[in-house]
C-alpha cells in the first residue's frame, strides 16, 4: 500500500483544510505556565482523563475531540465545571494539532487509533498521553518509538501502576534478594463479561463521522451491536485491553526485561460464542530463558473478582486467592502477591508467613504528575513509549500465537519478528486504509 508523505498525510479531511505545517520544537514550559491540552476520544476513559486533567491548576483543556458529536455535551460539562473555563469542541482532532499553542494530546481512542494518532501528534510537535495498549500491532509500536525519538516528544502510556509509590517499594524489596532467585511470575486477568447481541447493520447516526472513526481500519458496515473490543480490525483483544496492566507491572517489578525468546498460547473463543473474533480464554507462556512469565485470562467466569475500589485505596489487602488482576512473583526463598491499581502487596517466606506488607493507592494522580513534570523537564516519563512497546509486544505475541493455531513461536529481538513462522510474521503489521497509513519513515 502506498504511504503518504508527511505533508500529504497531515492534510485536513475537508477540501478547505490547509496543508499541515510542523512547528519547531517548543521550549519546556516553566513551572508557572499552564500546560495546554487537547483530548482525542470522549468515551468513558477519555472523559475521565479530560475531567481529571482539567481539575489540575497547572493544566488547561483547550480542545475536546470525538468523531461522535453526541459525546460532546457530557465531556464539555465535566471539563468546563472542573476548570472554570470554556473549551473548544472539534470532530477532527487534526485541528488540535494545527494549534501551535497546544502542548500535548491525550489519546483515549479505540486501539486502532492509538498508533496513528500518537505519531501524527509527535510530527506536530505535541507531547502525548496515550492509553494502553499503545499500539495495534508490533510494527506500529516501533514506528511510535521512532516518531517520539525523532521529534523529541514525551510520550506517556496509560499504565499508571508504574507511578504508584507501593510499586517502587515492591520492586526494591525484590531487588534486595530477600525472595531469593526469581524464576517464575504469574499474572491473572479473570473476568465475567456479557455476550454481544446479534443485530442487523444500522444507518450511520447524524453527527457521527464514521469514516474518520474507522480511520486506518476497514470501514465495515455500521453496527453498534458489534463491539469494537471484540473485533481484530479495531481492537487487540482482552489481553492488551486489560491484562497489559498486570504484564507491564510484572516486567517493571523484575527489572523491565525486554524480549522473550518465545511465546506459546492455549485457548480461544470458548465461553462467549457470540460472533466475536478475539478470544475469551487465553493462557500464554513467555520464555525468558531462566525466567518464565505466565498469563491466565478468561472472560466468562465468576472464579475471581477485581479488587473493589474501596480496597484499592485503603489500608486493606485483596482476598488474594480470588483476586482477578493480581501478579505473583515466585522466588527460591519466598513469594509475593501484588495488586494492580492499588491494593498493595504482601511478601511471604518459605513457610508461607507474611514477612512484609505494603498498602497501596492507585497511581493515577502520580502518573499524571509525572507526565506534566516531564513536559516541563523533557525527561523520560515512568511509562515511556519504549516501555509501552515492550509490554504491548507481549500481548501482540500471544495473540499472534493464537491466530496461527496456538503455535509456539520463536522471536528475534533484533528484527522484532518470528523466526519459525512466515504466517505469524504476516500479523506483525496491519493493512492500513488510505489515507490513514502509518508511513515507513515517520
Amino acid at each position: 500500500m502506498k504511504s503518504l508523505n508527511r505533508r500529504q498525510f497531515m492534510k485536513g479531511s475537508i477540501a478547505s483544510a490547509a496543508a499541515f505545517t510542523v512547528f519547531p520544537q517548543s521550549k519546556a514550559r516553566g513551572a508557572n505556565e499552564k500546560v495546554i491540552m487537547g483530548v482525542m476520544g470522549l468515551g468513558g476513559r477519555g472523559t475521565y482523563l479530560a475531567e481529571t486533567f482539567a481539575m489540575r491548576p497547572d493544566v488547561e483543556i483547550a480542545y475536546l475531540s470525538d468523531t461522535n458529536t453526541r459525546r460532546f455535551a457530557r465531556a464539555r460539562e465535566a471539563v468546563e465545571e472542573a476548570q472554570g473555563k470554556r473549551t473548544k469542541l472539534v470532530q477532527d482532532f487534526r485541528k488540535i494539532l494545527d494549534d501551535r499553542n497546544v502542548d500535548c494530546l491525550v489519546n483515549a481512542t479505540p486501539d486502532h487509533w492509538h498508533g496513528l494518532g500518537t505519531i501524527m501528534a509527535c510530527q506536530a510537535q505535541k507531547d502525548v498521553y496515550v492509553e494502553k495498549p499503545m499500539s495495534h500491532n508490533i510494527w506500529e509500536g516501533r514506528k511510535m518509538i521512532e516518531a517520539a525519538r525523532r521529534y523529541k516528544r514525551v510520550v506517556q502510556v496509560g499504565m499508571q501502576t508504574r507511578s504508584a509509590a507501593y510499586s517502587k517499594k515492591a520492586k526494591q524489596y525484590i531487588e534486595s534478594g530477600k525472595m531469593g532467585d526469581i524464576y517464575l511470575a504469574r499474572v491473572f486477568n479473570m473476568m465475567k463479561h456479557g455476550m454481544q447481541r446479534e443485530a442487523p447493520n444500522q444507518p450511520i447516526p447524524d453527527g457521527f463521522d464514521y469514516d474518520m472513526w474507522c480511520g486506518p481500519a476497514p470501514k465495515l458496515p455500521y453496527n453498534p451491536s458489534r463491539r469494537w473490543l471484540n473485533q481484530w480490525e479495531y481492537s487487540c483483544g482482552p489481553i492488551p485491553g486489560d491484562a497489559i496492566h498486570q504484564l507491564d507491572i510484572a516486567r517493571y517489578l523484575l527489572g523491565d526485561m525486554p524480549y522473550p525468546k518465545s511465546v506459546s498460547h492455549a485457548g480461544g473463543v470458548n465461553g462467549l460464542r457470540d460472533g466475536r473474533q478475539t478470544p475469551d480464554t487465553q493462557f500464554a507462556t513467555f520464555d525468558y530463558g531462566r525466567l518464565t512469565l505466565l498469563m491466565e485470562s478468561a472472560l466468562w467466569t465468576p472464579y475471581m473478582k477485581k479488587t473493589p475500589v474501596n480496597i484499592r485505596d485503603s489500608d486493606r489487602f485483596p482476598n488474594w486467592p480470588f483476586s482477578s488482576t493480581k501478579v505473583e512473583i515466585l522466588g527460591t526463598k519466598g513469594f509475593m502477591h501484588f495488586s494492580r491499581h492499588g491494593g498493595g502487596w504482601q511478601a511471604f517466606d518459605s513457610d508461607c508467613e507474611v514477612v512484609r506488607s505494603e498498602f497501596g493507592r492507585q497511581g493515577d494522580k502520580e502518573h499524571k504528575d509525572n507526565f506534566i513534570d516531564c513536559i516541563r523537564t523533557r525527561k523520560k516519563p515512568n511509562a515511556d513509549v519504549e516501555m509501552g512497546h515492550q509490554s504491548a509486544l507481549l500481548c501482540h505475541m500471544a495473540n499472534i500465537s493464537y491466530r496461527v493455531g496456538n503455535k509456539q513461536l520463536e522471536f528475534d529481538p533484533k528484527t522484532e519478528s518470528f523466526t519459525n513462522s512466515d504466517q505469524a510474521n504476516k500479523y506483525l503489521k496491519r493493512k492500513y486504509r488510505e489515507p490513514w497509513v502509518v508511513p515507513e519513515k515517520v
